[in-house]
């Protein structure tokens, strides 16, 4: 039987009609006690849940246009993350030509995102989801597939497998641009301020930045975790810029708000950038030209990141042909933060 339970269910278990498991779930009136008890029970043993989207009678149902976003991380760290803003309005700017809704969960881990997701698909209040911050070997995704829930994944399709479809930025490729541009302006030493090391595009980008400086004869690359917050990335700058002989004289920052966090901790130090030390942000919020000195970025239509990933999930709402691809890759952008390395 399907996961997702359905009133038709409820009434081959009980044996009665649709309509009379309506009428009891309801509450109406026009059956007998015992009728009523035997559906309830019936619902019971089933999982039933009510439809929060759709009320049913005699077994037609109404459709909700709802797309379903859980994310496990801090609230307030959200609130601060450029990339996520932007990626949700792109969402939204999708959902308004459709008159369809978002319905966003903030979760504390994977295993609570998943049973969000189940109890949204079996009340009906969502017509398909998106998932984000995917890992290797990704549990959720198995686990939705299961449901036979309508499913979008905003990463890479390496990491989501064939079992769900996907939508990616080549991170592989915008490090490989970065690196290549660090490399030609004289530096050697080149570090990177990274998210969670679980995190799919964070190792894919990890990966990357140690293939190609190994490939360009550049000293071997230092990438530092983190939760991408400000504070966190701060710390990790603190800590490459104090390793003496080994301080790099670039860094690439795996959001926005990490490289412009990185700005004060350099003046801690006596440095200037980029006179003394050469930053590269990621996606180019409104931060990096908000800066002194600008910050250079690896540039990211995140906004239109978040459109295409909706368009591809209704895709497969409305069981149109669809498939896995990559949206634009990142590109440099080059301003005040980046300049030729400094003779040591």
């Amino acid at each position: 039987m399907s996961a997702r339970v359905t009133i038709r269910d409820v009434a081959a278990r009980a044996g009665v009609s649709a309509g009379a498991v309506s009428l009891a779930l309801n509450d109406r009136p026009g059956l007998s006690a015992a009728t009523r008890e035997r559906i309830r029970a019936a619902a019971a043993d089933l999982g039933w849940i009510p439809s929060q989207a759709a009320r049913s009678l005699g077994g037609r149902a109404e459709r909700t246009d709802t797309v379903g976003l859980v994310i496990a991380r801090p609230a307030r760290q959200l609130g601060l993350e450029p990339f996520f803003m932007e990626f949700i309005s792109g969402i939204e700017s999708t959902l308004e030509e459709r008159a369809a809704t978002l319905l966003l969960r903030l979760v504390r881990d994977r295993e609570e995102e998943i049973t969000v997701h189940r109890q949204w698909w079996k009340a009906r209040r969502v017509s398909g989801c998106v998932l984000v911050d995917l890992t290797e070997a990704d549990p959720r995704v198995p686990a939705l597939a299961q449901q036979g829930m309508p499913v979008i994944a905003a990463g890479h399709s390496g990491l989501a497998g064939h079992e769900v479809t996907a939508v990616w930025t080549d991170d592989g490729a915008a490090i490989e641009e970065a690196v290549r541009y660090l490399a030609l302006l004289g530096h050697r030493r080149i570090a990177r301020v990274g998210g969670d090391p679980a995190l799919g595009h964070t190792r894919i980008r990890a990966r990357a930045l140690e293939r190609i400086a190994a490939e360009l004869g550049l000293e071997e690359p230092r990438s530092l975790a983190t939760d991408f917050s400000g504070q966190a990335g701060a710390r990790a700058t603190r800590m490459l810029l104090a390793s003496g002989d080994r301080r790099p004289t670039a860094i690439i920052y795996d959001n926005d708000i990490m490289a412009v966090a990185s700005l004060a901790v350099a003046a801690e130090f006596g440095l200037l950038v980029p006179r003394d030390l050469s930053l590269i942000a990621w996606d180019d919020s409104q931060l990096c030209r908000l800066t002194h000195p600008t910050l250079s970025a690896m540039s990211h239509d995140v906004h239109g990141f978040g459109a295409q990933v909706a368009r591809r999930l209704f895709d497969l709402v409305d069981r149109r042909p669809t498939s896995s691809g990559p949206a634009a890759t990142p590109v440099l952008v080059p301003r005040g933060s980046t300049a030729p390395a400094r003779a040591q």
